[in-house]
């Protein structure tokens, strides 16, 4: 009865994707001019910005539905190595102020992207 990794793995994808596109939603909410002063301050065009959109919505939206699965779960790898190259770089080493990896919720989407990419989306996923 628990032996049932294809269950597994939607699990795995429900979480990644549903908790990423809600980074995704408040950046459609609130816009982007965070990031855009980010790659600006490093020297990058502000309009590479708008690719946030494919990293914290389109590819959460892959994992979840389980269409392209792999490919979503790059985007969301990629969305977050830029996020912690721009803006969290300083922290990679760090400790919270819980005593847990300063960088705790990035490496979560990183590295559980990175299992996805692996893993594949399962037998529960869309057609494609």
């Amino acid at each position: 009865m628990l032996d049932n990794a294809d269950l597994g793995k939607l699990i795995i994808r429900l979480t990644l994707g549903g908790l990423m596109l809600f980074h995704g939603i408040a950046k459609l909410l609130n816009g982007i001019g965070f990031i855009e002063g980010e790659l600006a301050s490093h020297g990058l065009p502000p309009v590479l910005a708008y690719g946030v959109y494919v990293g914290e919505l389109i590819g959460p939206l892959m994992v979840v539905l389980g269409y392209q699965t792999r490919i979503g779960a790059l985007l969301i790898a990629f969305n977050m190595l830029v996020a912690i190259a721009l803006v969290h770089g300083h922290q990679l080493m760090s400790l919270g102020g819980n005593g847990g990896w300063a960088l705790e919720l990035q490496g979560f989407f990183l590295f559980t992207a990175i299992a996805v990419l692996f893993l594949g989306p399962g037998k529960y996923k869309l057609k494609n």
